[in-house]
């Protein structure tokens, strides 16, 4: 699942005419990094929340053929789910297995291809970075594999995931944070994480956007481009 829902609100003006997904970064639309990187990886359905003009995501995608993929939508209302609100709604389209959730407005060179289910008693996996400058404080500790709320040392949640449909159960319809969902599973001793210490970058601002179009990642991207053509 890659969530896609967002308002994208630091990014105006450009998000008032273009939901941020849609965003170009090294002359790419953002969400078409996930998409290549999940089928990379092996992966051959994605489900893609929808809130914020989501009907142009939607448009500029169409089913996923050109991309490998099958993609199926879950719209949301207005004002969007949040992220757990949005997973709960996605979970008839998402099957009764472990999936992995991407946030659609990352860019990460994470290989999608390493993660696998949740270990024994995890209800989810979560990929860990370096905390940026923007959030020095960072999100969990990760000790022995398994992600601590307090700790001496605290890292990012990078966005990706893999996640059991139990992780989600109970909770009722409608808009709902995901991180109260993940503090009390990880309370419980039932979250995983690994840490990345490749690229990342949130591409949530202005200035962010404009430090991702000259990454590595991008840069990468281009010259494949280049040796291909």
């Amino acid at each position: 699942m890659i969530l896609a829902a967002g308002r994208g609100a630091r990014l105006r003006p450009l998000t008032d005419v273009l939901p941020k997904p849609l965003i170009e970064v090294g002359n790419k639309p953002l969400i078409e990094y996930h998409l290549h990187h999940l089928a990379q990886a092996g992966c051959r359905q994605v489900v893609i929340n929808l809130g914020w003009l989501g009907d142009r995501i939607s448009s500029a995608l169409g089913d996923g053929s050109r991309f490998g993929l099958t993609i199926r939508y879950s719209p949301e209302p207005p004002g969007a789910l949040e992220t757990a609100g949005g997973i709960v709604q996605a979970l008839p389209l998402l099957g009764g297995g472990p999936f992995v959730v991407v946030a659609g407005d990352i860019l990460c060179d994470f290989p999608l291809a390493r993660l696998a289910p949740p270990p024994p008693g995890a209800l989810a996996h979560l990929v860990m970075v370096e905390n940026p400058d923007h959030h020095r404080e960072g999100d969990f500790a990760l000790e022995d594999g398994w992600l601590q709320l307090t700790g001496r040392k605290r890292w990012t949640f990078s966005g990706i995931g893999v996640y059991q449909p139990a992780l989600f159960a109970g909770l009722s319809p409608g808009k709902r944070p995901l991180r109260p969902v993940f503090e009390a599973a990880i309370a419980a001793g039932q979250v995983s994480g690994s840490l990345h210490q490749g690229y990342w970058s949130d591409v949530g601002t202005a200035e962010r956007l404009a430090l991702a179009q000259h990454s590595p990642m991008v840069n990468n991207w281009a010259a494949e481009q280049r040796d291909t053509s």
